[in-house]
């Protein structure tokens, strides 16, 4: 028998949560992100799934690649852009749209000498401060691609700081900002990621950007994924490799800093920092044995994590035990760790079988 960790991957949420995108900006074209590996589910899985999406959004000429190589025919649009001249005649080959955020990118297209074009996407910094033209750029920027003769089209998108915050008022005046940029442009436009589709219609415009959500994981400040209408893509599984009477005051795991209360049950699981389980998530921290919660106990270790079996006194060694999914919502664990759904699904690693459900 191998290892019982897995990350079962479900179909169907994958696809209900691209519909949820859709009766939310029923106007606007889907460009489903697929970065870090479709957010550790896998981008060609992914991408092969939502078929229907119509594009794909990733970071970077490698990740758009892969996709093509795996059969993706769909527009795709590199959010990182490039990185240096060099990488130009494959962005061309392969068809990538990178995103335009820095004159050194407009002085990098200078050197095309190919018959053949790029569509770009112009970056207009509203309010996140990260990678974008300033407003006051932005014109003499689009200026420059339309002259340029290695572009084909231009769009024009921009990135929100604190969608998340429902009635966030700097979120109100990116979306006026951004308004304004593209007021009278004629070019396709996009701004709404996973909270914009959510919570800000007005940024719907073009084209939305969905990422988090398609997951089946929030990405709202105070609503949960259910409450939202989004199933859970991955369930983080394994299975009790071992179960102990332990006595009280017996310390559990590394450092010892936690002591049994009483005489009790104690579970070893068999998954680990080492797969991706935050080593940081406290004692106290939800897991499903059986369908049951239960609380982790002791600290996480690389391979293996234990837990508090009193209110399971009949668990048996094969158990199921689910680290997040269906049943327990991955911002949830997140929460728990001090940290957010998209690190923990990111972070799951290669050694964590994929099955599709």
């Amino acid at each position: 028998m191998s290892r019982p960790a897995r990350a079962l991957l479900d179909t169907a949420a994958l696809r209900h949560n691209l519909e949820q995108v859709r009766r939310r900006a029923p106007r606007a074209r889907v460009m489903a992100v697929v970065k870090a590996n479709a957010y550790g589910h896998g981008a060609p899985w992914v991408a092969r799934t939502l078929s229907t999406a119509d594009a794909f959004g990733v970071s970077s000429m490698e990740e758009g690649v892969q996709l093509r190589e795996a059969g993706i025919a769909q527009p795709i649009s590199l959010f990182e852009g490039f990185f240096s001249a060099d990488e130009l005649p494959m962005l061309i080959k392969h068809r990538l749209a990178p995103v335009i955020h820095h004159a050194s990118q407009l002085q990098n297209l200078a050197q095309i000498t190919s018959d053949h074009k790029l569509s770009v996407w112009l970056k207009i910094d509203t309010g996140m401060h990260r990678l974008g033209f300033a407003p006051t750029d932005a014109a003499a920027a689009l200026q420059q691609l339309r002259a340029s003769p290695a572009v084909a089209e231009v769009r024009l998108m921009s990135h929100f700081a604190r969608a998340d915050f429902p009635q966030d008022t700097a979120t109100v005046a990116q979306i006026k900002l951004f308004h304004e940029q593209i007021t009278g442009s004629g070019l396709e436009s996009s701004m709404a990621n996973s909270a914009g589709v959510l919570a800000w219609p007005a940024s719907h415009l073009d084209w939305v950007r969905p990422g988090i959500m398609l997951y089946g994981a929030s990405p709202m400040i105070g609503q949960s994924a259910t409450q939202l209408d989004l199933k859970p893509v991955m369930t983080l599984q394994t299975a009790l490799i071992a179960i102990h009477a332990r006595r009280k005051g017996d310390p559990i795991g590394y450092g010892g800093d936690w002591h049994c209360p009483e005489d009790m049950p104690v579970g070893v699981a068999a998954i680990g920092y080492g797969d991706g389980y935050s080593r940081h998530a406290p004692a106290g921290t939800p897991v499903l044995v059986n369908n049951k919660r239960v609380p982790l106990v002791g600290r996480v270790s690389m391979d293996m994590i234990t837990v508090d079996l009193r209110t399971q006194p009949r668990a048996q060694v094969g158990d199921p035990v689910v680290l997040w999914g269906q049943g327990l919502p991955v911002e949830e664990v997140a929460e728990k760790a001090g940290t957010v759904g998209y690190e923990l699904l990111c972070h799951v690693t290669e050694r964590v079988p994929r099955v599709v459900v």
